[in-house]
């Protein structure tokens, strides 16, 4: 059976999909990425804003009439915090909860009894995803989260923590690798809640990832602050694990923190990343900030930018923030209007520029490994080991790619947001 894959939102949601791609080749169907020829469509919605609802909505409607002959799955966060209003959806064939994510394509080739006819062997994993140019993977780790942040409703929708064992999580890895995957991430709802219902830590697992694997590269996605003790550094002291840590910070002003029901003051957050910044050379830090929470005031606005300022990222994700509906942030009196928000939305991605600049500009001149990742209209290009982006002057027909290699960078893209840097042929 031809089978399209769809998915919005997070990390976590990508790697969902990375793993029913794996189970749906492995029983014999074939993977197309074109909806219009396939006979079988999987959704993953997503539901962490009322945007996202819509989208999801959206993407639902439109792959029943790009497709209404083929039958469709549906899953994620928008599908489990409202499955009767999806499962009502036209088209819809099967809604499936995130509690039962693990299990989705047994789920989907039970109940819609997907017949495979064993000369459909299709090309094996491996031969899938590097065909994508794909060089990176992402293991989901862990489900759920055991806080309740008042402007997040993905808690509620992913439910308790779940972690998966770790030798399950090895397995993957190494038969990743032997696919030709050079670097993995490892994503969840609450990375640093990892083995909190095995007796086990993120630390734990790390260990036991670089110990049972020979996989090149290792990368943690966002990982709350709280989480990470002072022992956490010295796990980098293999080469292996990438020294990028995503931060979520969410404001720069305590008071504002406390009514997001963040559980890391500033003060806390300042030390952690001096701490870090000592221990790991050449550590690139990222961060989250909601712009506009109900209530924030210049003042609280300001100590946000001044925070922002003096601690310094490698990257901003800036969020305007939207009331979402069921948590409890949107019954928050106070909201501040559209136009404020834009003008500091606006202050701060300018600020977010020129830190991303400075940070870029302390590498030139150096020469660092780079993962190359393909050729495609811009030319090569790849990441460094604290996912800096790189473009690469090599010629078109070089033998560069999922490959890692040295890089002299010489300057700064002409776009300023990324290294430039030349491949000199050995």
């Amino acid at each position: 059976m031809r089978i399209h894959l769809k998915t919005l939102g997070c990390r976590l949601n990508e790697a969902e999909l990375e793993s029913w791609r794996r189970d749906f080749v492995g029983l014999g169907h074939q993977l197309t990425g074109n909806p219009e020829q396939a006979e079988l469509l999987v959704v993953n919605t997503c539901a962490v804003t009322e945007e996202a609802v819509r989208k999801s909505r959206k993407l639902l409607n439109r792959a029943n009439r790009a497709n209404p002959n083929a039958r469709l799955v549906v899953s994620g966060c928008y599908a489990s915090l409202d499955p009767s209003a999806t499962a009502q959806v036209e088209g819809v064939d099967l809604v499936i909860g995130n509690q039962d994510k693990e299990r989705l394509v047994e789920i989907v080739d039970r109940e819609l009894d997907l017949n495979v006819m064993p000369e459909n062997a299709t090309e094996p994993a491996a031969a899938g995803l590097l065909a994508r140019s794909r060089q990176r993977a992402f293991i989901k780790v862990q489900d759920g989260c055991r806080y309740r942040c008042t402007f997040c409703i993905v808690t509620q929708a992913r439910g308790e923590e779940r972690s998966r064992p770790q030798l399950e999580i090895i397995d993957e890895i190494n038969q990743l690798h032997d696919d030709g995957i050079q670097e993995v991430v490892l994503t969840g709802v609450h990375i640093g809640g990892y083995g909190s219902d095995r007796d086990s830590d993120l630390s734990s697992l790390i260990r036991q990832i670089l110990a049972g694997t020979d996989i090149p590269r290792l990368r943690i996605g966002s990982v709350e602050p709280w989480d990470l003790p002072e022992s956490f550094w010295d796990l980098f002291t293999d080469p292996r694990l990438m020294p990028h840590l995503h931060l979520p910070l969410q404001s720069g002003s305590n008071s504002v923190l406390r009514r997001m029901a963040r559980r890391c003051k500033t003060d806390e957050y300042a030390l952690l990343v001096e701490l870090a910044r000592s221990k790991v050379e050449d550590l690139n830090i990222t961060t989250d900030i909601i712009v506009g929470f109900p209530g924030e005031t210049n003042e609280e606005w300001q100590q946000t930018l001044d925070y922002v300022q003096r601690i310094g990222f490698g990257h901003l994700h800036i969020f305007a923030y939207s009331p979402r509906s069921g948590t409890k942030a949107a019954q928050l009196t106070d909201p501040v209007s559209r136009d404020v928000k834009r003008i500091r939305s606006d202050v701060l991605h300018q600020l977010g520029e020129v830190m991303k600049r400075q940070t870029l500009e302390t590498y030139v001149g150096r020469t660092l490994p780079v993962l190359v990742e393909g050729s495609g209209e811009n030319g090569w290009g790849g990441y460094t080991p604290n996912y800096l982006r790189v473009a690469i002057d090599a010629p078109a027909d070089a033998p560069l790619e999922n490959q890692i290699i040295d890089i002299r960078i010489k300057r700064l893209a002409d776009s300023g947001d990324r290294l430039a840097g030349e491949w000199k042929q050995p």
